[in-house]
């Protein structure tokens, strides 16, 4: 992923204080964000250590009338956690706060260390025609910010040039608040194997299978809509003399069930390689400059 980004502090004429998120429409006048599940994308296998991994990019976008912003913070530097709260713009200028829509860490990593916001983004693997999960990632956190724009599809209302351009408090753990966020017409997106982008299938059988990705999956970020909050591929896994062999039958857009696809797309092959235990352990932070470049020519869903 390009270095993690994190919003640029808005500031507005006055702020109100709003409780949890409720069912039913809008305050009026608010412009809400709406987070886009972007379809699961730049599928590989590669064998680290002893295990097969299946990397995967993900990547959410903002097509909504108003940008996601999350301000983080805590009384101490004994907390642990920031509590996350959403300021949500409005038409007169003014905008309403949404607290506790969740919490943000401070993450360190072999590739770099500032504030993720938990839980945004989850990832698992089930097998075609059941609803339980195999597989569910171990994902720390996002560090959101405008990654890439928005091509196909542009919103109303997207901006020209980025606004989230920092990064999380990049190597300040000490730090007692951090804001982060994504405009209106930017998408927030990580690479394949990068800080969790991947799920073990070693125990996996031959078979067919789903790789869903969801964003806000709890609902408490306030959108426009959640019914594109979930996106999926359908695979088929088969072992040869004990190596994967994997194929994507099907991308579905907006849908968690790509089992039951309305219009599947053509069949695709995905590459296999090899990731040594050095390039995981050791040598993340030139790997990240390569797997960075790869994300400037990402391609946003039609």
């Amino acid at each position: 992923m390009v270095v993690a980004l994190a919003a640029v502090a808005i500031v507005v004429a006055g702020v109100s204080a709003v409780a949890h998120a409720t069912a039913g429409p809008p305050p009026a006048g608010e412009l809400l964000p709406d987070l886009d599940q972007e379809t699961p994308n730049q599928l590989l296998i590669a064998h680290a250590g002893h295990h097969w991994l299946l990397g995967f990019q993900s990547a959410v976008r903002n097509i909504g009338a108003g940008p996601l912003l999350i301000n983080g913070h805590r009384g101490s530097h004994a907390t642990p956690f920031m509590q996350a709260d959403q300021q949500v713009m409005k038409q007169d200028g003014l905008s309403d706060v949404y607290r506790g829509v969740g919490r943000l860490r401070y993450v360190r990593s072999p590739d770099h260390q500032h504030w993720h916001l938990l839980r945004f983004e989850r990832y698992e693997l089930r097998r075609a025609g059941s609803s339980k999960a195999l597989i569910r990632d171990r994902k720390t956190g996002f560090c959101l910010g405008d990654r890439y724009r928005v091509v196909n599809g542009e919103p109303v209302g997207a901006l020209a040039s980025p606004i989230h351009t920092g990064r999380c408090a990049l190597r300040q753990p000490g730090r007692l608040r951090v804001s982060e966020g994504i405009s209106v017409g930017w998408g927030d997106n990580y690479v394949a194997y990068l800080e969790g982008q991947s799920l073990p299938i070693d125990q996996l059988t031959s078979g067919r299978y789903v790789l869903v990705h969801r964003v806000n999956t709890d609902h408490r970020l306030h959108e426009l809509s959640y019914t594109n909050d979930a996106a999926s591929v359908l695979l088929d896994l088969r072992w040869r003399h004990g190596k994967p062999h994997l194929t994507q039958l099907a991308s579905c857009p907006d849908s968690a069930r790509c089992d039951n696809p309305a219009a599947p797309t053509a069949a695709r092959r995905v590459p296999r390689g090899e990731v040594s235990a050095n390039w995981r352990h050791f040598g993340l932070v030139a790997a990240t400059a390569t797997l960075c470049s790869l994300s400037d020519a990402y391609s946003p869903k039609p």
